[in-house]
């Protein structure tokens, strides 16, 4: 199987299933706000992660089958970009699925819970940093954790009620995708589409899928829900304040 086909087989497939059958438009699930959020959040997740993923490849914590990719753009296959940019589109269209099928009261922001998100997530960043300066084996959690979770803990302190009043939400819309994309990325690994690096991995997995992919999975799918979350639902008090 090669990376192009992974995305035919196993990416886009969900995407428009769930973009055909949305049981409303996205107008009506939040105006603008839904209509700009998946490009939005795409162009960020494509810029943010581009240096990263780059790195990562260069240091051969994971690599790709070469005769597997079609092209490359720096060390990361064409293939790699465009997951960057699906994978936030699939998950997001999840999300808005279950918005538009949930039949109980959009809840309203509670209080008192911002803060415990903030230091949960910054601890996990000083985990990252623990990680990063022990031995090799760390390397590639330490990395995850260190790009996502500041931005976790950001996102709690921007607006932490909102995303605790939207809990269940966060639990469905974060936890389904990230089981299915971690069965298709076992499936990946498993055809050879890309390889994991022993040296730089803690050496814990679930069948072939090393712990480190499977932590990778989950904190992108809470940055592309949270940050839905809180472009359709949050405050933006702090954000209007800093621009009057």
């Amino acid at each position: 199987m090669s990376y192009l086909v992974f995305h035919l087989v196993l990416v886009l497939p969900p995407i428009v299933l769930m973009a055909v059958t949305l049981p409303a438009s996205l107008n009506e699930l939040g105006g603008w706000r839904a209509r700009a959020a998946l490009p939005l959040i795409a162009t960020i997740a494509l810029t943010y992660t581009t240096a990263w993923d780059n790195y990562l490849v260069a240091r051969e914590v994971w690599w790709y089958g070469p005769d597997r990719v079609l092209a490359t753009i720096g060390f990361v296959p064409v293939e790699e970009y465009l997951f960057f940019i699906l994978q936030p589109i699939l998950t997001g269209l999840f999300l808005f699925q279950y918005l538009a099928r949930r039949t109980d009261p959009l809840p309203a922001a509670g209080a008192g819970s911002a803060w415990g998100g903030f230091f949960t997530f910054a601890a996990i960043t000083g985990g990252g940093i623990l990680l990063l300066n022990g031995g090799p084996e760390g390397l590639y959690m330490g990395l995850v954790l260190t790009w996502a979770c500041p931005l976790l803990a950001g996102m709690w302190l921007y607006d932490g009620e909102t995303l605790w009043a939207h809990r269940r939400t966060l639990l469905y819309a974060v936890g389904v995708p990230t089981v299915y994309l971690w069965g298709a990325d076992a499936i990946a690994i498993t055809a050879g589409i890309w390889t994991i690096s022993n040296t730089y991995t803690l050496g814990l997995a679930v069948g072939n899928l090393p712990v480190e992919e499977a932590t990778f999975f989950l904190v992108t799918n809470l940055l592309v829900v949270k940050g839905i979350l809180l472009l359709l639902y949050g405050s933006h008090e702090a954000l209007d304040r800093s621009f009057r």
